[in-house]
């Protein structure tokens, strides 16, 4: 199955949603490329969801504006938009038969039975369910429904698929399984992706861009690297991954690296701005980018470098997380492999850290 033409570019502009006197949308404005697979990201009560609400029409915004290949749909109901749907809970009828199911759309719209039934089997193919079409949704398992709600979506060949926290009811496992199903199926149907979820390693593994939402506006957009490796913002830092937040102190400005002083160590770090020589700061690195100076570990890329104690050490299989503490007290997270070659560090010990300037960012 192939879509028809490609996909949807869909632009929001400073959109709003209030509930009486809450706003749970606040003012967003987001360009989604044709053909990409788009993340929301969030956590509960960011907006995300009243945002892919708003795009489906399922919610009408209290201002601003929705334009789906540049033409406003504000005022067209949700059947006139030709958006493809899938939800949490599958939403799939009962006493319909997984064929009745996925054809139920196309039926809606018209379609002779025999054109039904082939686009069906190609949905099915499609998601990898050939030969379920009699099955009733009680004799599948949690991700065969999912897979049934998803073959409804796209069995009508929409230009624009919008996901609700579609794996959130799965196991781990399958999650994970279908996360890279996801993918494969974006690449096959060439269409554009909206995808809601506060799960920032589903988010990672899946999108082509991320926009990260906090207290119902955008806090951050970008690829999944470029948020990871450059958070804008102390939220973004903390949401995507872990992060260690250090309190500093500028000293200097060598370029577009500020020198900062933290727990009596000179440290420096990434900035997009300029800070004042005084001004109070927080830096950020994340656990997997630190190591042990003294260890077998070496790198020519210019390093920062501070004293700390171990604090908690702990084995998790293929890595190991050491709980640190600097002089004045900050205290930091470090990860490294575990290897037979790595010595273990015990609680107590004194160490020396190093990592990367280009791996510290002010935020």
């Amino acid at each position: 199955m192939k879509p028809a033409g490609r996909g949807a570019s869909v632009t929001l502009t400073r959109l709003e949603k209030r509930f009486d006197r809450v706003a749970a949308v606040a003012g967003v404005s987001l360009d989604i490329h044709s053909g990409e697979f788009l993340t929301l990201l969030g956590p509960s009560g960011s907006g995300k969801t009243t945002t892919l609400m708003m795009i489906a029409g399922f919610e009408m915004p209290t201002a601003g504006d929705i334009a789906i290949d540049g033409a406003s749909v504000i005022a067209m109901p949700p059947y006139r938009r030709n958006i493809g749907m899938v939800f949490q809970n599958y939403a799939l009828f009962p006493h319909l038969t997984v064929a009745e199911n996925i054809g139920f759309p196309l039926k809606q719209r018209g379609v002779t039975k025999a054109e039904r039934t082939r686009l069906v089997g190609q949905a099915l193919e499609l998601v990898h369910l050939p030969g379920y079409d009699e099955r009733y949704p009680r004799q599948l398992s949690g991700g065969q429904q999912q897979r049934v709600a998803l073959a409804r979506a796209i069995v009508f060949q929409p230009r624009l698929l919008l996901m609700d926290e579609p794996l959130g009811a799965l196991d781990k496992q399958l999650r994970e399984n279908l996360q890279l199903e996801m993918r494969r199926l974006h690449a096959d149907l060439g269409i554009t992706f909206i995808y809601v979820t506060h799960d920032q390693e589903e988010a990672l593994t899946m999108s082509d861009r991320i926009a990260v939402m906090n207290e119902g506006l955008v806090a951050q957009v970008g690829r999944p690297e470029d948020l990871y490796d450059r958070p804008s913002s102390r939220f973004v830092a903390g949401f995507i991954g872990e992060s260690n937040f250090l309190p500093a102190i500028v000293r200097g400005l060598e370029d577009n690296v500020v020198v900062a002083e933290c727990d009596g160590a000179i440290l420096r770090a990434i900035s997009p701005n300029k800070p004042a020589c005084g001004d109070k700061v927080m830096l950020t690195t994340r656990p997997e980018r630190l190591r042990f100076a003294d260890g077998a570990w070496t790198s020519d890329a210019p390093q920062n470098r501070i004293s700390v104690t171990v604090t908690e050490a702990v084995f998790a299989g293929e890595r190991c997380r050491y709980m640190l503490q600097a002089a004045e007290g900050t205290a930091m997270v470090l990860k490294e492999p575990s290897s037979a070659a790595i010595r273990r560090r015990a609680v107590g010990e004194r160490a020396e850290i190093a990592w990367s300037i280009a791996d510290t960012i002010l935020v």
